[in-house]
Order: structure tokens, then sequence, then C-alpha cells
């Protein structure tokens, strides 16, 4: 969510229970603008938080002018000092998956073998040597993945140029009450997929600057998204079940949306049997 409506923000996403201290959001407050200022941002993003063991991961997000491209993700222990991650790639993310169990909250900490599946532990060997990975990766890998899989935006809020980036749509003043409580007028807020796919009767419809991402309407699997009013009917409030802890929320008629993670960064891998 945006960091200038953080404090608003976090008190349309509190139904569900998570939430920060008094202390917390005035700490926050104040350093992710002087994060922004400091790493030259155009806008920053506070993501939400990872719980661990022993301590908490806070996470930040920077972005650019072009709003698809890859963001800058930083963390936090004390929501004061901020360390900028490096980029996720493809190994980070498949070997993230294989681990299991919850964060330790201490970026040096490595995971083993031992940790990891038994049947995926041999694919993680590499000339005679067990693969380690640490917790800062592990971090990232998670961060990645959720942004993949439940990071989302309302239909008509940013714009695909002509050329290929992606802006802010400044003429974009909110769904209705009635769209609102639609799945399909929310996009994932990353490379589509199921867009890709579609034939071009399909694709006739649509608009190419504003449908060019891939609707929640058609997630595997199907109910794994809970859509309710809150406040009163005011706000329309999204929780994913596939990642427990992601909470998306939207003032109809209005620009006010964004989304925050608090939780264990555990994916809910019994969803199919739970619906």
């Amino acid at each position: 969510m945006e960091a200038a409506s953080l404090p608003a923000g976090l008190e349309l996403v509190a139904g569900g229970g998570a939430g920060l201290s008094p202390e917390k959001r005035a700490v926050l407050g104040s350093s992710l603008l002087l994060l922004q200022r400091d790493y030259r941002f155009e806008r920053v993003w506070f993501w939400g938080c990872i719980q661990g063991v022993r301590g908490a991961y806070y996470i930040a997000e920077g972005l650019g002018p072009d709003r698809a491209a890859p963001r800058s993700r930083l963390y936090s222990l004390n929501c004061v000092e901020w360390s900028l991650l490096p980029p996720a790639t493809k190994e980070m993310v498949a070997q993230a998956e294989q681990l299991k169990g919850r964060f330790q909250g201490d970026p040096s900490f490595e995971y083993e073998n031992t940790e990891i599946n038994a049947e995926d532990a041999e694919g993680l060997i590499e000339d005679g040597k067990e693969l380690l990975m640490k917790e800062e990766a592990r971090l990232v890998a998670t961060i990645e993945q959720i942004d993949r899989a439940v990071g989302i935006i309302p239909r008509g809020a940013f714009l695909k140029t002509p050329l290929g980036s992606v802006h802010e749509n400044r003429n974009f003043e909110g769904l209705s009450l009635t769209e609102a409580k639609k799945l399909s007028s929310y996009f994932h807020f990353t490379e589509p997929v199921n867009l890709k796919n579609k034939t071009l009767l399909e694709k006739a419809d649509l608009d190419p600057s504003t449908d060019f991402l891939d609707s929640l309407e058609h997630d595997v699997p199907q109910g794994s998204w809970t859509v309710q009013l809150e406040k009163g009917g005011t706000v329309v409030v999204l929780r994913s079940l596939l990642w427990l802890g992601l909470t998306f929320y939207h003032v109809p008629m209005t620009k006010q949306y964004g989304y925050v993670y608090f939780g264990t960064g555990e994916k809910n891998l019994d969803l199919p049997f739970m619906l």
C-alpha cells in the first residue's frame, strides 16, 4: 500500500486482525519517506510484514516511472534501518519452494538440505556439494512468489502506453460498488499468462490500454479469494486463501486501494482440500 496513506490503509485492512502497533506506524511513516528520498524512488509502497520465529521482516518496495518495471525491495528488522534486497532469480524461487517451515527472523541463517523435502534434496546437490540457502535469499523469493500470485490492482488503475510502459491512470476515480464486488474487476499486477492464451474473439471486447493483465476470475483453484464488504459497506476487502495474510482493500468511487501482507510467508498448500 502507498506509504503516504499508510495509517488510513492499515485501518481499512484491520478487520482481519492483523496490523501494526501505534509505535511501529509512527516510525514507519517517517522512515519510508526518508527511504524514498535517499533512494530517489518515485513512489514507495509498504508491502507488509513476514513474521519469523525470533523476529519480523518489514518489507518496502520502491517504484520508478514505469510501474511494470522490476521493483526495488528492501527489508528492515526495526522499521528504521533498511537493507536493499537482491533481485529474485528463477533458481532462488525454485529452491525456496522446497523449503518448509517458519522463517527464523535472522537474514544470515542458512537452510540445509535437511530442511528440504527428501525427494527434492537430490536436485539441489551440485558438483557433489550441498547447496545452502540463506534466509535473505528465501525472503526475496517468497516476496516474489506472493507478488506474482496475489499482488493485485483494480481494473483501470494503470494504463499501458503504445511503447509498452505502464503508468498510473490519472483519470481513475475508483470502481463502482457493483463492479468492485466482482473478481473480474481486479487484475494480477504481474506478467500476464492467461491473456496470451485468449482467442482473438475473446480479446475483441478488451481495451489494450487497460485490459493488459490477467483478471482474478480464472484463478486456480476456484474460490481462492474471498470478497467482503466492511465499514458499513463502504470498503471492499479481498483476502487470499492461498497466501493467508494477504489483504487488498478498495474504497469504491475513490482512488483509495492497496494491498498488504501480514503472515508467516508460508503458502496454504491445503487449500484444494478446504474448498
